[in-house]
């Protein structure tokens, strides 16, 4: 392989050297935020949700922020590899006039288009996303607690220092100023909301069923970084207060995946459905076996080998580290070798916006390259499907 790199968690590893990995494999698949880079993953998954996945039936968790939520929640559209294609080229084709002697355009005018932009995207077929057979969505924003409760222009710059001094301190103590909000799918029965596939002990956590009227506003949300985009104020059916961008919380998905009971349940509903006339004994050691190996693995389409867990912890490189939480985790990743073959040597990111100015066709040019090559980490991932081989997987 010379585009794509895999990293494993220990008990990722194990299960890879003696089983390869099967679409029945995948309990989980977290999105990262990230803005642009996102697009790098485009054909990989197309692979995974329009090709590999649907060879399974077990239900798949699908956790996001930011670009990361909106690829997810595209995922559970009928079609998800015409629809993540469109994805790619709405994303591509974005364009945000900047006025006069600015370098940027104002956060009004990009909330304002991005969300007629996301009206248009999902028109009619919201009740796909939350209602997908198979799909259990996650959507992560992060809501604001006192100063940043409300969007001001004294209290907000503010109250985001006081964030960042905090979290430099303990990961915990950003919880004084922002919370976890995860908007998750519509079930029936208890709760009547998709349980929360990781734990929730590491950070200030809220969950809210997602509804069609509450997801665009959830979606915006979760893409809305500070200063760029306006804050979307008091969502229907959560609590009140501002709302912006999920990787303020969750940049990497660094979550305490916990798949073993949700294997457990969906092993024991296939044997149910099938009839199976084995011994009481005999099924719960088949459950027990296959709950290690259908449904307990978290496959992370990623854009870097390193799993960060907030926003703010992107200069903390001590927080970039593997931790016990990764155990069960794939991550798919492009080779930073790779990556100096693309326009300006690098993944398209944010400051791509600022480089090319008013410059759309170029810059469009350059990310559409960057994503046709990105083809070759798709290609790459299916051939090592086939013939797995473990010289090609290093620790995570």
């Amino acid at each position: 392989m010379r585009a794509l790199r895999i990293h494993a968690g220990p008990h990722a590893l194990a299960h890879l050297a003696e089983h390869g990995l099967r679409p029945h494999d995948v309990g989980a698949v977290p999105a990262a935020a990230g803005g642009p880079k996102g697009l790098i993953l485009g054909p990989l998954d197309r692979f995974i949700f329009g090709q590999w996945l649907p060879q399974s039936r077990q239900p798949v968790h699908l956790v996001g922020a930011s670009i990361g939520a909106w690829r997810m929640a595209t995922a559970c559209l009928d079609d998800p590899e015409a629809a993540l294609q469109a994805l790619e080229d709405a994303y591509i084709r974005q364009h945000y006039e900047v006025p006069p002697g600015k370098k940027r355009p104002p956060a009004e005018l990009v909330s304002e288009l991005f969300s007629q932009n996301l009206q248009t995207f999902y028109a009619g077929r919201v009740g796909e996303v939350l209602h997908h057979p198979r799909y259990r969505l996650h959507l992560i924003a992060a809501r604001g607690r006192h100063m940043l409760g409300r969007e001001h222009p004294l209290a907000t710059p503010v109250g985001y220092l006081g964030a960042f001094l905090s979290n430099a301190l303990h990961r915990k103590a950003l919880g004084a100023w922002l919370e976890r909000v995860v908007f998750s799918s519509p079930m029936q029965g208890p709760g009547g909301v998709a349980p929360l596939p990781f734990g929730t002990a590491d950070f200030r956590t809220r969950q809210v069923a997602l509804t069609e009227g509450n997801f665009r506003a959830a979606l915006q949300a979760s893409c809305s970084i500070p200063f760029v985009l306006r804050a979307v104020p008091h969502i229907d059916g959560a609590p009140r207060g501002a709302y912006w961008d999920g990787g303020l919380t969750d940049y990497h998905m660094h979550l305490q995946f916990n798949l073993h009971q949700d294997a457990m349940d969906n092993v024991a509903a296939r044997a149910d459905r099938a009839g199976a006339a084995a011994s009481s004994r005999t099924q719960s050691d088949a459950a027990d076996g296959d709950a290690q190996k259908c449904a307990g693995l978290v496959l992370y389409p990623h854009f870097q080998r390193q799993v960060v867990p907030g926003w703010l912890d992107k200069a903390l490189r001590w927080r970039h580290k593997s931790t016990q939480a990764l155990e069960s985790m794939i991550v798919l990743c492009p080779d930073p070798e790779w990556v100096k073959t693309l326009p300006h040597a690098k993944l398209p990111d944010r400051q791509d916006f600022v480089h090319y100015g008013h410059d759309l066709p170029g810059r469009m040019r350059a990310w559409q390259a960057a994503t046709s090559a990105a083809q070759q980490l798709a290609d790459e991932f299916a051939q090592w499907l086939e013939r797995p081989d473990m010289r090609q997987v290093s620790s995570l």
